[in-house]
């Protein structure tokens, strides 16, 4: 305020009503040790002490805090906050973090006072995120009934914004039995609900609902074989999930459109990472040859649609694992016709090279590498002589592996994805007594916490081979193959943490097989 050429700079005196000592000793204090003991009780007030005295290091910290620490009970408040204050980047995220958990919010006491515009805004936004259209109703009828004589002028208006064409029979048996449709003033939209949902032949067969996640599923490479078994066809494509379409009922799709090309040659088994939102792929092979591996490295930048040639790894690779870790790469084990690798070799983006660091204790294929607070555990895959491993460990560039509780059965060529405090891990392939190998379709969690495995909820069909990714806190488990009958699996699932499902989300686009997945941010033209 008085360094910064405000008008108070010139003044004798300056009133600042509604001043409480209490927070000014905070914000003085905040000067000398840069933090703020940051509550939800007394958050508001700081923040707009902050912008009265216009204290951008303390005011950092409330909008930090107000976008990390938001939650269903006060995101609403946030959204109210940045609106009367005009902050148009916390107020895009409050937004945006009402619409993915309006299911949530939708519960709260603070939703039933929702200015009719906002609500109208949120339920007509692509973002908005539902499990089914049973959850709008509810929110509209709950926000009506809060105040039935003035809002139910708005009921026909807000019933617009429900697709009942989209319930399953059940979910419109529940609409029909609610007591809000007791109230003369609705017995017409009542009518022409029922009528629309039971008789009309007319409404368009790919009416859906429209849903379009932040960031976006991306698809790299991969492999697929003919329908007789005859031929292989590997990929270049590049693809990217553009929405995700709800078709009625627990039906749902993913909507895929062609980002583009990686460069040269085409590739499965390869590896893909992304940093600092951009795409790197690395290694691969592009038949089963031992001069058809790649050491290659490629780096995408989706804002600039550019691709440029790194520096290549110092080995060959395919059915590897690359995991991002203290804003550099490592490359971790793999195949390289005719031998199983211990090596791991680590990149440095601002170097554009690579350096070996301590190798594995065994060579290992197949394997799946993740990062997970600050350390990198490795489950499963395949020794030299072809046997699957049931083991997880944690690797340390400098002071090599330590192993730790085993899972319940050997697997390699399978997917493991972190969410929440456990990795998850699902597909591939695994030993049965007779040592031979067949499709994994039981999964399991780790905790590492306790270092113990849990079982959930087993594939129907397998999936080896398979991409992966955690899209907005759900386990996407992409294509794969079936290594008894040489089948593709061509479908996408989604696991759900919270009602411990899989869900089966559509088709690949194309290669589903070895093929690789992550998840980007892309530019807003491209989701048009």
């Amino acid at each position: 305020m008085f360094i910064l050429g405000m008008k108070e700079s010139l003044q004798y005196s300056v009133s600042l009503p509604f001043l409480f000592v209490s927070d000014l000793e905070l914000l003085v204090g905040s000067s000398y040790n840069g933090t703020l003991p940051l509550t939800w009780t007394g958050i508001f007030e700081i923040a707009c002490l902050s912008i009265q005295l216009q204290y951008q290091p303390a005011l950092s910290l409330c909008f930090s805090f107000l976008r990390h620490e938001i939650n269903a009970h006060t995101c609403l408040d946030v959204v109210s906050f940045a609106e009367a204050y005009n902050i148009a980047q916390l107020q895009e995220a409050a937004d945006d973090f009402v619409q993915r958990q309006f299911q949530e919010v939708a519960c709260t006491s603070k939703f039933k006072d929702l200015p009719a515009k906002q609500l109208l805004k949120y339920l007509n936004s692509t973002s908005l995120c539902v499990p089914s259209e049973l959850v709008v109703f509810r929110a509209v009828v709950l926000w009506i009934q809060e105040k039935p004589n003035p809002r139910l002028n708005m009921a026909e208006e807000l019933m617009k914004t429900v697709q009942f064409s989209l319930m399953t029979f059940k979910e419109f048996k529940e609409v029909q039995s609610h007591s809000i449709w007791c109230n003369h003033r609705l017995t017409e939209l009542y009518d022409r609900i029922y009528e629309d949902f039971y008789y009309n032949d007319s409404r368009p067969q790919n009416q859906c609902r429209i849903y379009l996640p932040k960031e976006s599923l991306v698809l790299i490479g991969g492999d697929q074989i003919s329908e007789d078994l005859c031929s292989r066809s590997i990929s270049r494509d590049i693809w990217f999930g553009n929405s995700v379409r709800s078709l009625g009922g627990i039906n749902k799709e993913i909507e895929w459109r062609r980002l583009g090309e990686m460069p040269e040659s085409p590739r499965f088994s390869h590896e893909v990472a992304v940093l600092s939102g951009q795409l790197y792929i690395f290694g691969g092979k592009n038949y089963y040859g031992s001069g058809d591996i790649f050491s290659s490295v490629y780096r995408y930048d989706p804002l600039q649609n550019s691709w440029e040639r790194l520096c290549e790894m110092q080995e060959k690779r395919s059915s590897f694992s690359v995991i991002v870790l203290n804003g550099q790469l490592h490359a971790v084990g793999g195949y390289c016709e005719p031998h199983y690798l211990d090596t791991v070799e680590r990149y440095c983006p601002t170097k554009n090279s690579w350096s070996f660091t301590r190798p594995l204790d065994v060579p290992l294929g197949g394997h799946v590498a993740k990062a997970f607070k600050g350390q990198i555990f490795i489950s499963g895959g395949q020794n030299s002589d072809q046997l699957c491993l049931a083991s997880m460990f944690l690797y340390h560039p400098e002071r090599g592996s330590t192993y730790l509780a085993s899972m319940s059965k050997p697997r390699a060529h399978h997917c493991m994805e972190t969410l929440g405090e456990h990795l998850y891990v699902a597909g591939g392939i695994t030993t049965n007594d007779n040592r031979t190998v067949v499709d994994q379709l039981a999964c399991e969690m780790y905790s590492p916490a306790t270092n113990c495995w849990t079982p959930f909820t087993s594939l129907q069909v397998p999936h080896v081979g398979a991409a992966s990714a955690v899209l907005e806190g759900k386990f996407y488990l992409l294509g794969g193959y079936s290594q008894e009958d040489c089948s593709d699996t061509n479908m996408v699932l989604r696991y759900d943490t919270n009602n411990q499902k899989w869900e089966n989300i559509g088709q690949m686009p194309g290669p589903n097989n070895e093929i690789r997945a992550c998840v980007l941010c892309l530019p807003h033209h491209l989701r048009i």
